[in-house]
């Protein structure tokens, strides 16, 4: 599955999918954490072209209020519809907390988020009805998870810890070290006290730390991938919407607002291949139009 493709500017991308049947899926994020899903959405639809945008000028979105990351998230969202896409997927749970049901509302292409996915597949997974949910303090303080799972189940108990040092120790390329471990045994020892039987990763970045969490909290507890079950419904929404994918080889474009070398590196390490090209972009005005000059790598 590769990832790497040929940089084209703004214009000539949007006019490339508005006249092909291919038109990408979009997926937004405030950084690198949304690569997990991307590489899923990848996995689950290997014919279908990907537009990726992370706010990297401006993360991270978890510590921010809710007004200014429904911003982010309308600037985001209208920068990639000007490219095109066909579906926009929200790979940030602190962005789909705070923004989807607006985006919904304003833009009439299908819009996912990843806390829905994740809240259903925690339902079907419990046994005891105790679930655990670790994220971000902006999806906390939403208790989306909470009001997402007790939608779908009001028996059940949620328990919500925020873990932001987690965000870090993924970007630093941390998440197998002595140090996350540490730092995974006093966010989680609430949970494992509350008795969950499951736990779900509420935050994008942390699949990378899923070994460590999963070394800590011990093999009875099962463990829900937001980037897995996110997938999983995208493909399920794109076949249902009888969407069509590339008719030639699928082509993979990723957009930063900021620190392009620094999202190159963390990059591969989410994707466990190199990115070869990226495109820097300003989400000032919300329009395609904004795209600055493109970051090359050969």
């Amino acid at each position: 599955m590769g990832f790497a493709a040929k940089v084209a500017g703004p214009r000539s991308m949007s006019r490339m999918h508005s006249e092909a049947t291919d038109r990408p899926i979009g997926i937004f994020d405030s950084g690198v954490g949304g690569l997990t899903v991307l590489r899923e959405v990848a996995r689950a639809l290997p014919h279908q072209s990907i537009i990726y945008l992370g706010d990297s000028a401006r993360l991270p979105y978890g510590t921010k209020s809710a007004d200014t990351v429904s911003r982010y998230a309308v600037q985001a969202a209208e920068h990639l519809i000007g490219r095109g896409i066909q579906m926009l997927v929200i790979a940030c749970n602190t962005a789909t907390a705070a923004a989807l049901p607006l985006l919904r509302e304003r833009f009439s292409i299908p819009i996912l988020g990843v806390i829905e996915p994740g809240a259903e597949a925690a339902v079907r997974a419990t046994r005891s009805g105790l679930i655990g949910v670790i994220a971000t303090e902006g999806t906390i303080r939403s208790r989306a998870y909470t009001q997402a799972i007790q939608a779908l189940s009001s028996s059940v108990r949620v328990t919500e810890v925020a873990c932001p040092l987690f965000v870090a120790l993924a970007e630093e390329g941390w998440a197998n070290t002595h140090v996350a471990r540490e730092v995974a045994e006093v966010y989680l020892e609430p949970l494992i006290d509350a008795g969950i039987d499951t736990l779900v990763l509420g935050c994008t970045h942390y699949p990378l730390l899923r070994h460590t969490i999963q070394d800590v909290v011990g093999p009875a507890i099962t463990i829900v991938d937001s980037a897995e079950t996110t997938a999983a419904a995208v493909s399920t929404r794109f076949k249902k919407e009888g969407m069509h994918g590339a008719v030639g080889k699928p082509e993979h474009h990723f957009l930063v607002t900021d620190a392009a070398e620094r999202f190159e590196r963390i990059a591969a390490e989410f994707l466990e291949q190199p990115v070869l090209s990226l495109e820097l972009v300003d989400l000032s005005d919300g329009s395609a139009s904004a795209a600055k000059d493109s970051v090359r790598k050969q």
